[in-house]
């Protein structure tokens, strides 16, 4: 199964955006990587507390965009490009607090985070 594939079934798609749904697909892995590097800061003998609410703060911004970003049906795009903008924002705080971190959980994290901020920044000009 492809989630193009199921966004290009949808009845209302006549523009199937690509950079969107690539964006959505990568926010929603995004959102499991930040929650699990949330859970992994948890374990880590240091304060890691900035860490672990930036993580889960991203891992929910990152769902709802995804869900957003899927939902085709009378789109707000007004809202749809605020989520992104959200989304960005919160993968580079997010990505920001992780790089300070040696583990690899946290560089993992961040890496994801950069990726999904650039896609969400290619999908949002595409968005009208």
């Amino acid at each position: 199964m492809s989630l193009p594939k199921m966004i290009a079934a949808h009845p209302q798609v006549q523009d199937e955006t690509e950079e969107l749904v690539l964006a959505a697909r990568h926010a929603m892995l995004c959102s499991l990587f930040c929650t699990s590097c949330a859970d992994a800061c948890v374990a880590e003998d240091m304060d890691m507390a900035q860490c672990i609410r930036n993580c889960l703060d991203c891992a929910d911004v990152c769902a709802a965009t995804a869900r957003l970003a899927v939902r085709r049906t009378a789109q707000n795009i007004e809202v749809l490009r605020a989520q992104l903008e959200t989304c960005i924002k919160a993968c580079e705080t997010c990505a920001a607090e992780c790089a300070q971190h040696d583990n690899p959980h946290c560089q993992l994290c961040a890496t994801m985070c950069r990726e999904c901020a650039e896609d969400c920044r290619k999908a949002l000009p595409l968005v009208k």
